[in-house]
């Protein structure tokens, strides 16, 4: 496994290396906006991770991006080239730009169910946002989507966790595509935001990093969070990082450094084995947002991961565009946006 935010990554020459390095192993990776090895997070590198499993076993699978083909359709095809045997879990990596990650998690749950449960998360480009990419035992490409299966004997859980608080009056999403946003109770979304934002505004979009939005289908329904990627004055729309439906509630959220690190301890401890392992894998997706906002202080998050998993677990992972982990009632996959999620396993 190999994440890396350096542009050697999109180098054919980086994965001839990692070959010639591992001639027989699956090499399975992404763009990151920070790569995570233990509990450093580091940029301007690359953190590789060497797995070997005595009893289970694993197997890739591949789409790239089809402007022709349904990208729901092209996600349930790949869960489907995974599902046979003893199959226990699907980890997916796939381009963080080019790809829409709400329609791709309800394409792998489609296929998968709530039979086979499904984490990963969305290629990054450090704080750029202009190319992500995915490698899966070929140099790395743009617009791919990879899903690691893994059969047999394994153990495997996981957990996500948010740690951010709704505020301000609760609202109706009245005109949405997809993921832009034009009106909520019917005023232009935009000017809306910049009200709550205050000073604030001025900094949109970065500023909106620290104010995502709380999503959800009605009132009876756990809500997802939308990260801000972009807003345009002309339209007076937002672009999130998801879908954001048209008649879905919606609230503005905001945290603090406190609250982002406790629910990073929260998540690792629904992801915690419940017994002690010298032979454990934590593969850890954190979204650039948390990232961005916690700054320097980025590193407690997984310091915390630590000290609830264990030194006998491995640590690697990295900063996302989008995370991808069951939620809800049913379980069912879904993209969350600055959220901690992880998965651990052991044999």
């Amino acid at each position: 496994m190999v994440f890396g935010d350096h542009p050697y990554f999109n180098d054919p020459d980086c994965f001839i290396e990692l070959r010639t390095r591992f001639p027989t192993a699956i090499i399975f990776g992404c763009s990151s906006a920070g790569s995570i090895l233990d509990v450093s997070v580091s940029d301007h590198d690359m953190v590789a991770t060497a797995v070997v499993f005595e009893h289970g076993s694993v197997e890739m699978a591949v789409e790239d991006l089809d402007e022709n083909l349904d990208l729901e359709t092209q996600a349930a095809g790949l869960m489907q080239k995974l599902d046979h045997g003893e199959l226990r879990h699907v980890f997916v990596l796939s381009d963080g730009l080019k790809i829409n990650g709400s329609t791709l998690a309800k394409g792998l749950h489609s296929a998968g169910g709530n039979r086979i449960p499904v984490t990963g998360g969305l290629a990054g480009d450090g704080t750029r946002f202009e190319e992500t990419w995915v490698m899966a035992d070929a140099p790395a490409h743009q617009g791919r989507i990879a899903a690691l299966g893994f059969y047999g004997a394994f153990t495997i859980k996981s957990g996500c966790c948010a740690g951010w608080e709704e505020f301000g009056a609760e609202r109706l999403v009245t005109r949405s595509s997809g993921n832009v946003v034009r009106e909520i109770d019917g005023q232009p979304a935009l000017a809306l935001y910049k009200k709550y934002l205050g000073a604030q505004a001025s900094q949109l979009p970065a500023s909106g990093l620290r104010f995502p939005l709380s999503v959800r289908s009605n009132k009876n329904t756990e809500p997802i969070i939308r990260t801000l990627l972009a807003v345009d004055e002309l339209t007076q729309s937002l672009t999130f990082a998801g879908d954001v439906p048209e008649g879905n509630l919606c609230r503005l959220m905001k945290t603090n450094f406190d609250a982002l690190i406790d629910s990073a301890e929260m998540a690792a401890q629904n992801a915690a084995f419940g017994i002690q392992t010298t032979a454990g894998l934590c593969l850890a997706v954190s979204c650039v947002g948390r990232r961005l906002f916690l700054g320097l202080l980025t590193e407690e998050e997984i310091e915390v991961i630590r000290d609830k998993l264990g030194k006998g677990t491995a640590i690697t992972g990295f900063y996302s565009y989008g995370e991808l982990a069951p939620f809800g009632e049913f379980q069912q996959c879904q993209l969350h946006n600055q959220t901690m999620t992880l998965t651990t396993l052991y044999e």
